[in-house]
């Protein structure tokens, strides 16, 4: 007896609700063309993430056959697919990530593209232990390249069950590390009203600070969804709504960035970069705000008036029109580089 035919697996209802559900390109598999359509309408396919300014991180790195690289920031790996490419044969590139979430995944498609132990490694640890994580793979003498996009992915963003979300409500989390370290939840019932008030300023240059950390430092606000509504309460009749909804987003980023101690993290990076590169070897870091500009642009230019780096960046590079349309979240990029002495 020949079985009926079964019918496509549907979503269950016609808005559904659950994240694993809500977006077609979650599932490749049953709709191969949907993350192109997905990118042609010049949005960032939801679970995935689209590498920002890739032709000019490789402009600046000039990855050769042979060499040895680090992503210090793996992600989603879209950028260390394009280091591969360049470091082949015979290089080999060791990727670094915090995150015990997505890093199992990015190691499982760049595996099954081709990149056997041979050509990458992969290690789950923050960049500011770079240069322990570079002895522990016995190369304490240092890489030829390292690169560091200090931005959160978007698999990051999007997933509201990591707490980033602004688009779907989820706990108020915001960790890049669920293990280690406050959810921002915690973080902001702990915080007084000056803490925040330093943080909105100097993490997100955000106007209205001391209004915004009188209304929210020490509230049980335990979602995203609850923290940008107490931040339009507050805002209420005291700017534009698009100026309120641009509070919200900096909001977010402010607290973000202090549950994470992304500064700090950093800082550590920058002071083991010089030791961590061989002579004439290059680095490349793509920051998203003001606060990590700052210390790159510092950091390299004091290097190069002392005489560790040769050369670096005569100004910022930052996206053009054509990929800030295709790709929107690539609108606030800077990528700056410098040569080792």
């Amino acid at each position: 007896m020949t079985e009926p035919p079964r019918r496509r697996p549907r979503y269950r209802g016609t808005h559904p609700r659950r994240f694993a559900e809500k977006y077609k390109e979650l599932d490749p598999a049953r709709y191969p063309g949907i993350a192109a359509h997905v990118r042609a309408r010049g949005q960032t396919p939801a679970g995935q993430h689209v590498p920002i300014l890739v032709d000019e991180v490789l402009a600046a790195l000039d990855p050769r056959p042979g060499e040895r690289g680090v992503d210090a920031t793996l992600g989603w790996g879209g950028h260390a697919e394009r280091l591969l490419e360049r470091l082949r044969p015979g290089g080999r590139l060791l990727g670094l990530d915090a995150d015990p979430v997505e890093l199992p995944r990015t190691e499982a498609r760049l595996r099954a593209l081709g990149h056997g132990e041979d050509a990458l490694l992969v290690r789950r640890t923050s960049f500011a232990g770079l240069a322990a994580a570079l002895a522990a793979v016995g190369w304490g003498d240092g890489v030829d390249l390292v690169l560091a996009d200090l931005g959160v992915s978007s698999m990051q963003l999007d997933d509201p069950a990591r707490g980033f979300s602004l688009k779907h409500d989820g706990p108020l989390d915001m960790r890049l590390n669920p293990g280690h370290g406050v959810p921002a939840a915690r973080w902001l019932a702990r915080a007084t009203p000056a803490a925040l008030e330093a943080a909105l300023r100097d993490l997100a240059d955000e106007p209205r600070a001391a209004v915004l950390a009188a209304a929210l430092a020490g509230r049980p606000l335990e979602t995203t969804g609850a923290l940008a509504e107490a931040v339009r309460e507050a805002l209420a009749g005291r700017a534009p709504e698009d100026e309120v909804e641009r509070a919200v987003r900096r909001t977010f980023q402010a607290v973000r960035i202090a549950v994470n101690d992304e500064l700090g993290a950093l800082d550590a990076l920058l002071r083991q970069l010089p030791t961590c590169v061989r002579p004439g070897g290059r680095v490349a870091l793509l920051t998203f705000h003001s606060g990590e500009d700052r210390r790159v642009k510092q950091a390299l230019r004091a290097g190069a008036r002392d005489g560790t780096w040769a050369e670096v960046a005569p100004d910022v590079v930052r996206p053009g029109p054509a990929e800030r349309r295709d790709n929107p979240r690539s609108a606030s990029a800077k990528l700056r580089w410098a040569r080792r002495a």
